[in-house]
């Protein structure tokens, strides 16, 4: 069922069975009551869930594509988008390596956000590198339209334009890889640079 239809289908399957038993609402119950159900089915039928999983979602012209294991990014991207992918696409592949990235963003191993801090300040878009913990208050909240970070303690991946760069859930740990596999993010928090 769409998002937002699940209040107005039991709405209507109400209003049938009253019409149905050719009952109307006013014998049901005091206009006041109705108020609040009304109310009440307008709130619920808009609100949605936050997703639980992270998932790829091609469209051409905005997302990148993966060939050989690096990013291939769309043309016309902004130039902060082109420089992420870029960055990625220079450790992508680089072994997991615990602390990798923190004391120099340059190093023969990452971790997650040893990858994340890399992107960004490649980028232009972070000046030193951050953890997990620090990159949950990173820049704007939510998810942005080229680049997200989704942050919780203990972990850390981004996405650009579309892919994901992760040390996880890519069915190994062997350090930063792009993605197109499903992953959940319950728990983590989406940040974006201002303006991406």
């Amino acid at each position: 069922m769409p998002v937002g239809l699940s209040g107005v289908v039991s709405f209507s399957i109400f209003t049938s069975l009253a019409f149905f038993w050719h009952i109307t609402y006013s014998h049901l119950m005091p206009p006041r009551c109705l108020f609040v159900i009304f109310a009440l089915t307008a709130v619920l039928s808009s609100c949605s869930p936050s997703p639980k999983t992270w998932d790829y979602e091609y469209s051409r012209g905005k997302t990148a594509v993966i060939v050989g294991g690096k990013a291939v990014p769309p043309a016309g991207l902004p130039p902060a988008v082109m420089r992420a992918i870029s960055a990625g696409n220079e450790i992508a592949g680089k072994p997991y390596k615990y602390g990798g990235g923190h004391r120099s963003f340059e190093d023969t191993g990452y971790d997650c956000s040893g990858t994340v801090s890399y992107v960004l300040h490649g980028a232009g878009l972070l000046k030193s590198p951050g953890t997990s913990s620090s990159l949950r208050s990173y820049g704007k909240a939510g998810e942005g339209k080229h680049i997200t970070v989704y942050s919780r303690d203990g972990h850390t991946f981004i996405i650009v334009a579309g892919l994901r760069l992760d040390t996880g859930y890519n069915g190994e740990r062997k350090g930063p890889r792009w993605s197109v596999k499903s992953r959940p993010i319950k728990g983590y928090l989406a940040r974006h640079p201002p303006g991406l």
